[in-house]
C-alpha cells in the first residue's frame, strides 16, 4: 500500500482570481463562499499569486487584484507525500497550498482541513491491509486488493443506517471534489459495501455515478457473514439504507448551557 499523497486529500474544484479582477471581486467572493483566499491564475490557469483577506485590508474596492497579491507562494505538487506538505503547512504559517503541475498550472488546493481529515479518515490504505489479512487468515485464501471505480447503483450496503449529520458533511465534501475512496469486497459478481456508506449515499444523492475504491476481490466459494446479514436484513442497494434525522453521530456531543 502506498503512502498518502497530496493528491488524494487536495480539493479539485478550486475557485480562483484573476489578476485584472477587483478587490470588489474578491470580497464578493469572500462573502459568498465563507472561504478567506484564493488563488490568482492566468488565461492558462498557471498559478501567479494568492490572495487572502489580509491582502484586501485599507485597498480601493477598484483595484487591481495583480496589484495587491502576494506574488512569492508556497505551493505543493500531486505526487508529494501528505506529511512533507503539512510540514511545509506548519513550518511557514499558511492554511493553504495551491497545488500545481511541472508548468505551474492549478490542479488543486490543499487546506489544513484536508491534512487533519486525512488524519481521521476511515478507509485509509493500511486499513485496508489490516483487513485483507484479517479475512486471509481466518478463512485461508489469498485476497488481491486493487484501486479502482465502483458503479454506485451495484453496491450492497452492509449497514442498514447512518447518521444525518455526517452525510451532510460527506455531501460538502463531494461537492469540493475531495477524493476519499470506499471500500468494497466483490464477489460473484457482487459489490459489498464495507466501509463508506456515507459517502455511498452521499454520492447517490448527488447523482455521482461512480466511486473510487479500494476492492478487495475475493473467491467465489467464500462464505461471508456479510453476505448472511446482507440476506436476513433484506438489503438490496443503497435505497434501503435509513437516514437517521432525529440523532446525532454518536462520536459528536453537544452541550447546552442554560443562562441564569
Amino acid at each position: 500500500m502506498s503512502r498518502l499523497r497530496v493528491a488524494d486529500y487536495m480539493t479539485k474544484n478550486v475557485i480562483t482570481l484573476k489578476p485584472d479582477d477587483t478587490v470588489s471581486d474578491a470580497i464578493k467572493l469572500i462573502e459568498k463562499t465563507g472561504h478567506d483566499g484564493f488563488p490568482v491564475v492566468d488565461d492558462k490557469s498557471v498559478v501567479i499569486g494568492y490572495v487572502s483577506s489580509r491582502d484586501l485590508l485599507r485597498q480601493d474596492d477598484g483595484a487591481k487584484i495583480k496589484d495587491v497579491m502576494t506574488k512569492q507562494i508556497f505551493v505543493a505538487r500531486e505526487f508529494m507525500d501528505l506529511r512533507d506538505a503539512a510540514r511545509v503547512m506548519f513550518r511557514t504559517g499558511h492554511s493553504k497550498l495551491p497545488v500545481v503541475d511541472e508548468d505551474g498550472r492549478l490542479l488543486g488546493i490543499l487546506t489544513n482541513m484536508d491534512v487533519i481529515r486525512s488524519q481521521i479518515e476511515r478507509a485509509d490504505p493500511m486499513k485496508v491491509e489490516r483487513l485483507k489479512r484479517t479475512m486471509e487468515n481466518i478463512h485461508n485464501v489469498k485476497i488481491e486488493v486493487i484501486r479502482g471505480k465502483i458503479d454506485t447503483n451495484r453496491l450492497i450496503p452492509t449497514q442498514t443506517k447512518i447518521y444525518a449529520d455526517e452525510l451532510r458533511g460527506r455531501i460538502y465534501e463531494l461537492k469540493r471534489g475531495l477524493a476519499e475512496p470506499v471500500v468494497v469486497i466483490e464477489k460473484g459478481g457482487k459489490h459489498f459495501l464495507v466501509d463508506g456508506h456515507h459517502r455511498a449515499v452521499a454520492a447517490k444523492k448527488l447523482g455521482i455515478k461512480t466511486l473510487d475504491a479500494y476492492i478487495l476481490k475475493v473467491p467465489n466459494n467464500l462464505e461471508l457473514g456479510l453476505e448472511k446479514l446482507v440476506r436476513k436484513k433484506g438489503i438490496k442497494s443503497l435505497k434501503d439504507v435509513e437516514i437517521m434525522d432525529d440523532v446525532t453521530h454518536p462520536l459528536v456531543e453537544i452541550t447546552f448551557k442554560n443562562s441564569k
